[in-house]
Order: C-alpha cells, then sequence, then structure tokens
C-alpha cells in the first residue's frame, strides 16, 4: 500500500501544534506495518541541511496559477522506518517567519500558498510516475488535495483508482477566502456551490476537503460526535452529517519513543512509576528556569498550549488571581495571538513569583515542563483530541481538562470512592469552574499526598501508543481503497 500524506507541518521540521507532532510520529508508525509512506509539505524557513539530514532532489515542481508560471525545488528526507519527507522549496510562498501568519493575523496570500502545496502533491506523484493508493491530506491547507484529484487530474490514469483520506484535525481552522479566489483554484465555477465549494458566499477550503473525500475522520471518537451538532460544527455539520459513516474517529496516540520519562534527555532527571524520585528534581529545575522559589511542597500548575480563545487561555487569564489564592505557582508556555501574550507578560510583571511565562515556541522547555509541574491544565473551549493531557499523563502530571472531545474520551474523573481515574474534568468552560477543579486537585495533593501519588501512577501507566491508531488508519485506507476501486467507472458524484 503506498500513501502520500499532504501537510502543512510535520515536528521537528516545523509546528505549530499538536498536528506536527501527528505527523512525526503517525508515518514511521505506519511504516513499521509494512505501508510504504511519503510526506509533503512546505520548505519554511529553517528547513535546511545544517539544521536537518535533508537533501536536495534533481526535480522541479511547476504549476500555473492564474496564469502565472510557479516553480519549486524538491528537498527530502528519510525517515527512521523508511518513511520519506518531502519539503517544496518556493521562497517566494515559504520563506516566512511564521507558517501562516504572525501574530498580528493570517498571511494575505495563504489561499495562493495552500493551493501551490495541494496542485504540488498531483504534480510529485506524477513526476516520479507513482501509483500512491491513498492521497491523506490533513487540514484546511491540504485539503484541495481531494478536490483535484476528482477534478483537474480525472483524466489521470495515474490517480484512476486513487482514493482520498481528508483528517480534520481542528474544525475551526478552514481556510476560508473569498469567492474571487475561485480562478485561482482553477476548478470550473460549476462547483462554486453549497454542495461542494461555496460557503456562505465564500470558498471554504476544508468544507471542499470533506465534499470531495473517499472518507473523513477526525482525531478522536468524542470529537465526532461534537462536530455532528451546531455547538462545535462550524457551520458544517450538515456536511459532515451526509458522510454517515464514511465520517470516523480515529484518537491520536503517543511517540513513547519521544516521550518518556524514563530516557527523555531534555530532563534533568528520569523517572518511572517504579521510582518518581527524579520527577522532584525535574519540579526544582522547572521552578529555576521559570525564576520561582524553590518550593517542593507548592503545588506547581502548568499550561502548554497555543495562546488562543479555543485553547481557554482568556478562561484562566481571568481566574488566575483566585488560583494563586490557593497557594500555587504557575508556568505557561506558548505563543499566539498578540492580546493574550500582552496579558501573560502583565500578569508575569504584577506576580514574579507566581507565574513563570515562555511566550515562545520551545520544544525542549516542554519536555522539562511536563516533567516538572504537578498539574497541566487544559481548558479548551473545543479539543479534537489533544496530545498535551496524553503527555502530561505519561510524565505524572495529573491533568485538569473540559470535559469536551478527545479530553472526555482520554481523561478518567478522578473518583475520591473508589480512587479511580486519571484527573479531573470539569464543564461549562468557565473561570469559575476552572477553579473548582483546580481547588479539588490541590485540596488532593496537599490533604492525601499518597493518593495523589497513586493518581499519578495510574496515569503514568496507560497506554496511548501509535499502534493502535496506525492499524485503525489502515483500516481506514483499506476501506477506502475497496470503495473507489467499486466505484472506478461509474458516473462521477460530484
Amino acid at each position: 500500500m503506498r500513501v502520500l500524506m499532504v501537510t502543512p507541518e510535520v515536528t521537528p521540521f516545523a509546528q505549530t501544534g499538536g498536528l506536527g507532532e501527528v505527523l512525526s510520529a503517525l508515518p514511521p508508525e505506519l511504516a513499521s506495518l509494512g505501508v510504504e509512506v511519503d510526506v509533503l509539505m512546505p520548505k519554511y524557513r529553517g528547513i535546511n541541511p545544517e539544521n536537518f539530514e535533508i537533501k536536495k532532489l534533481d526535480t522541479t515542481i511547476e504549476v500555473t496559477l492564474n496564469a502565472k508560471n510557479v516553480k519549486a525545488g524538491l528537498w527530502s528526507h528519510t525517515g527512521k522506518n523508511g518513511e520519506r519527507y518531502f519539503f517544496l522549496e518556493c521562497d517566494d510562498y515559504y520563506d516566512r517567519e511564521y507558517l501562516y501568519g504572525t501574530p498580528d493575523g493570517d498571511y494575505e496570500d495563504n489561499a495562493e500558498r495552500f493551493v501551490f502545496l495541494t496542485r504540488a502533491a498531483l504534480e510529485l506523484a506524477l513526476q516520479v510516475g507513482k501509483r500512491y493508493d491513498v492521497f491523506h491530506s490533513h487540514d484546511w491547507q491540504a485539503a484541495l488535495t481531494p478536490v483535484y484529484l476528482r477534478t483537474l487530474y480525472a483524466g489521470e490514469d495515474l490517480f484512476r483508482e486513487s482514493s482520498a483520506i481528508m483528517t480534520i484535525h481542528n474544525l475551526g481552522y478552514q481556510g476560508i477566502f473569498w469567492h474571487l479566489d475561485m480562478p485561482l483554484v482553477g476548478v470550473g465555477w460549476e462547483f462554486f456551490t453549497p454542495k461542494h465549494m461555496e460557503f456562505h458566499g465564500k470558498l471554504n477550503f476544508l468544507k471542499s476537503g470533506i465534499v470531495f473525500a473517499d472518507e473523513v475522520n477526525t482525531v478522536s471518537p468524542g470529537y465526532r460526535n461534537e462536530i455532528l451538532t451546531p455547538d462545535f460544527g462550524f457551520g458544517l455539520e450538515g456536511i459532515l452529517l451526509e458522510k454517515g459513516d464514511r465520517l470516523v474517529g480515529i484518537l491520536n496516540g503517543v511517540d513513547y519513543s519521544v516521550w518518556d520519562p524514563r530516557e527523555d534527555s531534555y530532563l534533568a532527571s528520569t523517572y518511572s512509576h517504579d521510582d518518581l524520585k527524579g520527577k522532584s528534581h525535574c519540579k526544582s529545575e522547572l521552578q529555576q528556569l521559570a525564576d520561582l522559589p524553590k518550593d517542593p511542597d507548592q503545588p506547581l500548575i502548568a499550561m502548554v498550549s497555543r495562546l488562543s480563545s479555543q485553547k481557554g487561555v482568556d478562561i484562566v487569564a481571568e481566574a488566575f488571581e483566585s488560583i494563586v489564592r490557593h497557594g500555587c505557582q504557575i508556568v505557561i508556555l506558548g505563543t499566539g495571538e498578540a492580546r493574550y501574550q500582552t496579558i501573560f507578560t502583565e500578569l508575569s510583571d504584577q506576580y514574579p513569583n507566581l507565574i513563570g511565562t515562555f511566550l515562545r515556541y520551545d520544544y525542549g522547555l516542554a519536555h522539562k515542563i511536563f516533567a516538572g509541574a504537578d498539574v497541566l491544565l487544559v481548558p479548551s473551549r473545543y479539543e479534537p483530541c489533544g496530545l498535551n493531557q496524553l503527555y502530561a499523563l505519561k510524565y505524572g502530571a495529573v491533568p485538569i481538562v473540559t470535559a469536551t472531545g478527545g479530553l472526555t474520551d482520554t481523561v478518567d474523573e478522578f473518583d475520591p470512592g473508589s480512587d479511580t481515574g486519571t484527573g479531573f474534568k470539569f464543564y461549562p468552560p468557565s473561570p469559575l469552574e476552572l477553579e473548582k477543579a483546580i481547588y479539588k486537585a490541590i485540596r488532593l495533593y496537599r490533604e492525601q499526598p499518597d493518593v495523589w501519588r497513586q493518581l499519578m501512577i495510574r496515569g503514568m501507566k496507560k497506554d496511548y501508543s501509535w499502534n493502535r491508531s496506525a492499524k485503525e488508519y489502515i483500516r481506514l485506507y483499506n476501506r477506502a481503497i475497496a470503495n473507489r476501486q467499486a466505484s472506478v467507472g461509474s458516473v462521477g458524484n460530484y
């Protein structure tokens, strides 16, 4: 089975959130199970031979966009299990400080940047002459690949039996542009209809991918069910309902070769659920890094997140004074909207002994935070899956999460009566409910340390490895391939 994944980011090459980490872990896991996997992404600034083991290929990708001829070079990297990563080099589009936009807003040419990426995926396949069984698109930036497979490139023999999978990592980001970008996309105006690509008078990339894909999946079963409702469907619940059983939820996993406190090179001291001594050293180091008092008994609460309202950072900011009155320290790592960066900068200035703020993306520091924290906050208004709560469980940082999407699927509420559960959940996502959940956790931490220790250990023993999830993706691929082969020769559905 041959699969070409199209994605805007892959860790460690470029990342803004969980999508990059999924694309770092899923391809090698699939490759270990016998799938031939290629991955295409942009060659952003910083992806170079000095930083990564990549090599320039003698290949040029050429696409005509709005009568403009755009050319790109191609670089490659081979992963640990033989999976290959291709990097599309077009400096006019991708040689920028940020991936999708600055803290003040999206890049104005994002439509053109990712039209080029998705067209390039089909052109790459034609150039190398490789027949892919599956084109697997991730999020709105890659969502036009299924469209092109069934329209502009429908006559290509190479793609006759190729199927298209669309993975929704976050329905809140859809790639919505004005209707006059249709000529840029290059397909006929007959597809600018509510049944296809039109969305309230605008062009919607993610909707287009959902409509044209053979199979669609989300990154958790809970989120799959939520997006079928008006509260979480962001206007696409009708289109998603039409997919029926061709919409499934596959829970993300964790790459435990990277995220394991027993052998994590980023940590001041390694540890395990059998021997937790090293965790106290990690806490001490984190307090030092955050310029907080070194107090082993003071609860240390962390948040590693994109700074956006979806992630609930405004809820944390509103509840901050109430939270610190309970006698705890807070560490925050993340970048995002300028207004939230300002808020947390001001809080750091106002409470220097209570909050440590790192307004940047720092992969190594994230490891140190999960290891050094007693509690991890994930107060998202909605969460397709979430990876941070899975890392926190493994590192013995008890998660406090909103009862939504993949957070509900992966965190079991602590029950003092039966002494079961792995964390604390709250709903609705509000400052008051968050504070109540934090108070419950801190009280347990202080008053019943032995119970708290068992709570940590239960979480650390949980197994959310990628092997299970990868096998579910293979089943999804096989179903899409079989259905596509059965439909070849039939009248088009679009």
